[in-house]
């Protein structure tokens, strides 16, 4: 069974394996390999008493209920809805002994292909990578060997290749831009971080993500702090909350001074309601009474009311004369071009590697809008953007 990303990949996968087949010798077809039924899916050999058939991710019940020896998930990268789910059902369908090849682009440091990548030595996968100079034809005009640039060097000296190879790799570059590093592989750590569309300054995010490091853990420890509170100082806790179920996304928090905009400390746990908005009063409490700004939008509302009513907290942020900020169409785009602003500009004032790394598999989805790649989570990179925003408009109404 082989399983593309979409019914037309699938389609011309068989299309590619039926001309193979029409070309074999008449000696060979008419043997075992005679089949009994072909259409645009199957291959039935009646003899060996075996089947070759491709399906399509879309269907998330495909291999369910058979029995497979061999199986070749394509592009997995790029399935369509929940590609972890799916990949278990075809799990499930292995044979005893069976052989299962996943290959795929990348398509960004997340998502099921890249945890399978990450934990193939856990499983029992053996990983290959396959660089773009292992297509011999992949070669353009020489290029002058005076000229190399010093990654150039590098990569001469790890992989020998030659000036027409050079010549091609700069050819793509112009070609491809930042694409290229994911079209055309050179390294399987590289392809992965520069791959998808990502939001923010992908270089400028990764070189940063080099240098931090984790945060203390006090009191909470769900709490990292790289600066802690210093006195007659302003600060702002942006809270994004969720519904604090086990799965999901996170709530997150992020403290950052008001007149830097350095990122002081971070929360981030799968906890909401009551608890979070006591741990969101407790840690605003700890920054000298800091300014408490909590997305209204759906659990939000319900964090607002026990901050009132239970916590007992009153520094909290208002707009338009209503506690908490709100997110909609207009704010959104507008706080997270804001935030990349920071980040390409700024980038030693953002201290977490996990927002970093939020950062990073924080892209632009195919409808237009931004968001994290399936499988990841940007609740680090939301609380962030509000706290920037509502920053502003704090050091705005001083002014």
């Amino acid at each position: 069974m082989q399983v593309a990303h979409t019914q037309e990949a699938a389609e011309e996968i068989f299309r590619i394996v039926h001309r193979f087949y029409e070309w074999l010798g008449q000696g060979l077809r008419s043997g075992p390999l005679r089949t009994s039924r072909a259409n645009s899916r199957q291959l039935v050999f009646p003899e060996l008493d075996s089947q070759y058939r491709v399906e399509s991710a879309a269907d998330r019940n495909a291999g369910r209920g058979m029995t497979v020896q061999n199986l070749h998930c394509s592009e997995l990268a790029r399935w369509p809805r929940d590609p972890a789910e799916t990949l278990a059902g075809l799990r499930a369908s292995l044979a005893p002994g069976a052989e299962m090849v996943l290959e795929s682009t990348p398509d960004g440091a997340s998502g099921c292909f890249y945890d399978e990548w990450k934990r193939a030595d856990e499983t029992g996968l053996v990983k290959h990578f396959f660089p773009w100079w292992k297509e011999e034809h992949y070669k353009g005009e020489a290029v002058d060997m005076a000229s190399y640039s010093a990654e150039e060097r590098e990569l001469v000296a790890r992989a020998g290749l030659s000036p027409e190879q050079i010549g091609y790799r700069r050819q793509m570059r112009v070609d491809f831009g930042r694409q290229a590093r994911q079209e055309y592989a050179e390294d399987a750590d590289s392809c992965f971080r520069m791959s998808g569309d990502c939001y923010f300054d992908a270089e400028t995010v990764e070189k940063r993500l080099r240098e931090a490091v984790p945060g203390a853990k006090r009191g909470c420890e769900d709490v990292e702090v790289w600066l802690p509170a210093i006195e007659a100082r302003r600060y702002i806790v942006a809270v994004d909350p969720a519904g604090g179920g086990s799965a999901g996304d996170y709530s997150a928090m992020q403290v950052v001074d008001v007149e830097t905009g350095a990122q002081c400390a971070e929360f981030a746990a799968h906890v909401g309601g009551l608890e979070l908005a006591r741990r969101a009063a407790e840690l605003a409490t700890r920054y000298n009474q800091a300014w408490l700004v909590v997305e209204r939008n759906n659990h939000g509302c319900g964090v607002l009311a026990y901050l009132d009513s239970d916590c007992h907290y009153e520094r909290v942020y208002a707009q338009g004369g209503q506690a908490g900020w709100l997110t909609t169409v207009l704010t959104r785009p507008k706080a997270l071009s804001e935030l990349a602003a920071a980040v390409a500009a700024e980038p030693r004032k953002f201290l977490s590697p996990e927002f970093l790394r939020e950062c990073r598999s924080f892209v632009r989805l195919p409808n237009g809008s931004m968001g994290a790649q399936p499988g990841a989570h940007d609740d680090r990179v939301m609380a962030m953007a509000i706290a920037l925003a509502a920053r502003k408009e704090i050091l705005g109404s001083a002014a």
